[in-house]
């Protein structure tokens, strides 16, 4: 069985009350929701939240949705919640609740590589990036890997820093892929993953994936041609409405 959690917080620091946003018509969870449930790999699909606005609106247009602690510190450890109860499943996918345009290829995608992929208990999703504005831009998650598709390290700053070209060359001169927030788990790493404690890497970029890579666990990497478009901040949402995305 693979459960596909979403998890959805109201009082982000940067968009307050951005799983409730309205985004052509629907909320933005919602859009989630809908994507998620159209992937052909995924049986289940829960919304995570520590708010009854949230699981008021998610009942609302009929989603399946629990209740979480409100003192958990990451999205990861919200689906580790839900995931203890569902005995049932081998795979968990973590689906970022501010994806409203992700395509259920790449969440097959994502079931896909873990199961072809014994090496790695976690797997994640990237794509080239192609746009200066993308390299430079910190909401942005960069990843490199090694050939056999295993994540290195993942930085909010551009990598690798290409030292023989200058900086407004690099897009040309080197290849840069972005992090896309989208994770897949085998259920049982997952919950040993909530029990880790924070790591220096991890609270120096707050990502908490290094935190994963610190404690030794590979995390494989497979890389989409298929554009997402994450909001992270208002403007964000500006940019899309302004590009017709809805």
């Amino acid at each position: 069985m693979t459960l596909a959690v979403i998890p959805a917080r109201y009082a982000s620091t940067r968009f307050p009350g951005k799983p409730l946003i309205d985004i052509g018509g629907k909320s933005m969870i919602q859009r989630v929701y809908e994507q998620v449930s159209l992937a052909r790999l995924v049986d289940q699909v829960v919304v995570a939240t520590d708010d009854a606005r949230i699981v008021d609106h998610v009942e609302q247009f009929g989603g399946l949705v629990r209740m979480t602690d409100s003192g958990h510190q990451s999205g990861t450890d919200r689906c580790a919640e839900v995931a203890r109860q569902y005995e049932a499943a081998e795979w968990v996918i973590n689906v970022q609740g501010d994806e409203p345009f992700i395509q259920p290829a790449q969440i097959d995608l994502r079931v896909e590589t873990l199961a072809n992929s014994p090496r790695f208990s976690i797997a994640t999703l990237t794509k080239a990036i192609e746009q200066a504005e993308f390299l430079f831009n910190p909401n942005i998650v960069k990843v490199v890997f090694s050939e056999t598709q295993g994540a290195l390290y993942f930085s909010r700053h551009p990598i690798p820093f290409l030292r023989n070209h200058p900086i407004e060359d690099w897009l040309q001169q080197g290849h840069f892929y972005k992090h896309i927030g989208l994770y897949g788990f085998r259920r049982e790493v997952l919950l040993d993953l909530a029990a880790l404690a924070p790591t220096a890497l991890e609270q120096a970029e707050s990502l908490e994936q290094l935190r994963w890579l610190e404690h030794g666990y590979r995390i494989a990497v497979a890389v989409t041609t298929l554009e997402t478009s994450g909001i992270d901040v208002p403007e964000d949402l500006e940019r899309l409405r302004r590009e017709n995305l809805f």
